[in-house]
């Protein structure tokens, strides 16, 4: 099946995120974690805590920042499926932290990285 080129500048964002995460010495331990409620981008860990990261890429500004993706709707059901992941691997909903790497641009996978922690 073919990708448009939507999916595929998301997908060469994930990798260039999972690249930018193993940089920074974390452990990526899931991409793309999928159950009946939702999708986890990655989930990793950074050295001392369990950290989900949702994934935004943008060709450019120009429609706004990646962080402006994350509203009180999404925020919501990351933590909810922050807690379903967490469970399913015995860990404690609470230990998990939710982060936001944000990219823009994209030629040649050239992204500019946005890393923010705790945005829910």
């Amino acid at each position: 099946m073919a990708m448009n080129a939507g999916h595929e500048l998301g997908r060469r964002g994930e990798n260039a995120a999972v690249r930018y995460l193993e940089g920074l010495g974390w452990r990526v331990l899931a991409r793309n974690w999928r159950c009946a409620e939702g999708e986890l981008d990655i989930v990793a860990h950074d050295g001392s805590r369990h950290v989900v990261c949702e994934v935004k890429t943008r060709r450019s500004r120009a429609y706004g920042d990646p962080a402006e993706a994350i509203t009180i709707t999404k925020a919501l059901r990351l933590r909810r499926l922050a807690g379903r992941w967490a469970r399913e691997h015995g860990l404690r909903a609470s230990s998990m932290r939710i982060d936001l790497i944000g990219l823009v641009g994209g030629g040649a996978d050239g992204f500019t990285v946005d890393h923010l922690k705790e945005v829910a």
